[in-house]
């Protein structure tokens, strides 16, 4: 009979909403229909951009630094003296045996027509090695070319005219930028298929249905396409920066964002199937359900991601807007595309698992039993022995931050796997000075040229130095101390340097390869000699200028996201002592996270370090994404706990939010650990500590820690405002009530839950 009573209450509408707040049949079939014709038609028009990406995107790390750098400076006055923007190739050739004469003029006519290709500015002569065994050559390409098929062409035309027993490579700049850009180019491919492959059979596993994970992806996918359609419209403007690099992370976090959000939609949409006949009244109260924590969830994202606007690295800074973007469309997405396609599907999404109505039970059943029900209740009998046995492991891994090195690593590693450029200039280190063909440019006074010349010449690190001259016949002439030195035979007068504005540029071969760590200190130990007298740029000063600002980004910027959650936390929770418990959770577990990548980077991997901005872009997703999970799990909480006390209403929050957020959770880490199939350094060790921080955080923080910790500390968490029932037995969280104790919870009506 209650039953009975129950379904005809509810049937046909929300509990408790008059018949005349529904709308009209066809407003209810023509409101979704038009929101899946809208965004199928977004998606339309942006799918095909996936594979025009490279037309707008950058991965030149000098176009990175801010215009203050010295190597911005020098690189921007180069194009002063050389006519145009050039990046340097090196084209090594590497013997068995002795080159003779014959081969030597063979090699020298195969590089002579490299020049006729196209973004090729010139080939300079055949230089061979002391021990007769290699020759090099430098090619300066344009920076207007594309690099990555113009370096991948020149090496064909190479391979396929040598003798067996000779190899060739082409290496410098201009080398590893086109390894880098291959290493990329499975982005709109490989990773796009590993990441929704893995995601598939997550959500077939969760949901055990056929239709509804299909939903999802769709959902996810169309988000993916509008954001980069609105990117790449960004990027061609100009108004922000695309690289393989964004363009990785952009599609990781708008699909991880947007099946979680969808994941929560879907749970709370199930509950209210049970709670309603209707599926209006079921769509209207899930919609009403998500949307705080959703919104509160990206807005957090966003708000830590813009933080990024801080940096000095143009990088840094376009990621900032372009995932903040993602994360725009994966809110709207999830909130209008998946709830329309649900609200027409029905129960019938979910096949075959339907929610059946049953609103005695509700979720009743969920929260009284399972394995988070379980862990709620052992929670219950220990809080604090678990919270601080938590703490103390979580601890125990940060404990290793210390030993990860992050303080940059060579161009050459930044590939992993093969690549021709490392191999070349292993080659060009064997047989040539290490700084071959990689110089570091100096800009200085015309009248000042002799004087910083031998102060570069004192130098231990350097190799020899040369200044860019327009009437000498390889465009420059060496200097030493005693001045510039004639290219002919005695009696030839020297060249006369190139001079721009008043200031002359040299180039100062290194002993040491330009990407090596005693190339590094010999530029600073430069700069520190030369003082204000000359600037120093070129490959080697490009690198220490981007590491120095990336430690600066990453001192500066991880305050701020802190705080910028902080406030977003006590905002939305209209507390203070969760807020800052809950970004401590988080950032222990960050902590953990590094200290953990730090073991595995040096013991397992063996990898050669890290850049500085790991850490960084590591702190804002960790950060920002796990606090999405204590958004899901703490509103949740405080809605329960409205009605039924605040310890209870934590273990009701657990209980039914535990599903969810553990599947978010693996969905998340699944999606950025798609990240290591591009045999990208960066990538695979972002890859890592996301992942591996978001699992921490799913299964022990979430799960274990925050609700522990909060039981323990009990209607407290809510100051300053506090948890009271007033005269009619409501209950409610006040600034102005005393705090009471906790009121055993009775069992509400089904129709009560929703007033």
């Amino acid at each position: 009979m209650a039953a009975t009573s129950a379904r005809k209450a509810g049937s046909g509408r929300h509990a408790g909403a008059p018949e005349g707040e529904r709308p009209s049949r066809l407003v209810r079939v023509l409101i979704p229909s038009l929101l899946i014709v809208i965004w199928f038609a977004v998606a339309g028009v942006g799918g095909p951009y996936f594979g025009r990406v490279d037309e707008v995107a950058s991965n030149d790390q000098a176009s990175f630094l801010p215009e203050s750098a010295d190597a911005t400076q020098v690189s921007e006055r180069f194009v002063d003296f050389v006519g145009d923007s050039q990046i340097p190739a090196i084209i090594i050739f590497d013997a068995d045996s002795p080159l003779d004469e014959s081969t030597l003029t063979s090699l020298s006519d195969a590089v002579a027509s490299l020049a006729d290709l196209e973004g090729v500015n010139d080939v300079s002569p055949l230089i061979p090695s002391e021990d007769g065994l290699a020759a090099q050559a430098f090619m300066p390409l344009s920076t207007d070319a594309e690099i990555g098929d113009l370096v991948e062409t020149a090496r064909d035309s190479l391979r396929d005219d040598l003798p067996e027993d000779i190899t060739s490579h082409i290496t410098g700049p201009a080398g590893f930028t086109a390894d880098l850009t291959a290493a990329f180019a499975g982005i709109d491919g490989l990773l796009l298929l590993v990441t929704f492959g893995v995601v598939l059979v997550i959500l077939l596993a969760v949901y055990r249905a056929i239709l509804l994970p299909l939903l999802v992806l769709t959902t996810s996918l169309f988000a993916l396409c509008a954001a980069l359609l609105t990117n790449w419209w960004l990027a061609k403007a100009e108004i922000l920066t695309l690289s393989g690099q964004t363009q990785g992370i952009l599609f990781i976090l708008v699909i991880g964002a947007t099946t979680d959000y969808s994941l929560l939609y879907t749970s709370r949409y199930a509950e209210e199937l049970r709670r309603n006949t209707s599926r209006h009244a079921a769509t209207f109260a899930a919609i009403r359900g998500v949307v705080e924590p959703v919104l509160a969830s990206g807005g957090t994202v966003i708000a830590g991601l813009l933080c990024l606007l801080l940096s000095d690295l143009a990088s840094n800074q376009s990621l900032g807007p372009v995932a903040s973007v993602g994360i725009v469309f994966a809110m709207l997405a999830a909130l209008t595309l998946l709830p329309a396609m649900l609200y027409l599907l029905g129960r019938t999404a979910f096949w075959p698992r339907r929610p059946r109505f049953d609103p005695e039970r509700s979720n009743e059943a969920q929260m009284e039993s399972g394995p988070y029900a379980l862990a709620g209740r052992l929670i219950a009998k220990r809080p604090r022995t678990a919270w601080i046995v938590c703490a103390l492991l979580l601890a125990a891994g940060a404990a290793f931050v210390p030993t990860l090195r992050a303080d940059g690593v060579p161009a050459s590693e930044f590939v992993l796997g093969f690549s021709d450029a490392r191999d070349g200039q292993a080659v060009l280190a064997e047989h040539f000075p290490d700084g071959s063909g990689d110089p570091a440019n100096v800009l200085v006074d015309e009248g000042r040229l002799q004087e910083a010349a031998d102060i570069l010449l004192a130098s231990d690190g350097v190799s020899s130095v040369s200044v860019l001259a327009a009437d000498s016949p390889s465009g420059s002439a060496p200097v030493t101390t005693d001045g510039i030195q004639p290219l002919g035979p005695p009696g030839t007068p020297a060249p006369e340097p190139t001079v721009d504005a008043g200031q002359v540029l040299l180039q100062t071969t290194l002993t040491d390869a330009g990407d090596s760590p005693e190339a590094e200190n010999t530029v600073r130990d430069l700069r520190a000699d030369l003082g204000e007298l000359a600037l120093v740029g070129g490959t080697t000063a490009v690198a220490i200028d981007t590491k120095d600002t990336s430690i600066r980004d990453r001192n500066l910027i991880i305050p701020v996201v802190l705080v910028v959650i902080l406030i977003i936390l006590i905002l939305l929770l209209r507390s203070v002592v969760a807020p800052v418990l809950l970004v401590l959770t988080t950032v222990l577990s960050f902590g953990t996270a590094l200290g953990t990548a730090a073991l595995v980077f040096t013991h397992i991997l063996e990898l050669p370090g890290a850049d500085p901005s790991v850490p960084l872009y590591g702190f804002v997703f960790l950060v920002a994404l796990g606090i999405d999970y204590n958004i899901f799990l703490m509103t949740r909480v405080r809605e329960e706990a409205l009605h039924h006390g605040t310890r209870v209403g934590i273990l009701r929050g657990l209980s039914v939010t535990g599903g969810v957020i553990t599947s978010a959770g693996i969905v998340l880490a699944a999606t950025f650990a798609a990240l290591a199939v591009l045999p990208i350094l960066f990538l695979l060790q972002l890859a890592f500590i996301v992942a591996f921080g978001v699992l921490l955080d799913t299964f022990v923080v979430r799960t274990v820690l925050v609700p522990a910790l909060t039981y323990d500390i009990g209607p407290a968490i809510w100051w300053p405002k506090r948890l009271h029932v007033d005269e009619f037995g409501r209950r409610g969280i006040s600034d102005e009530e005393p705090v009471g104790e906790e009121v055993t919870p009775r069992r509400l009506e089904p129709s009560e839950l929703h007033r």
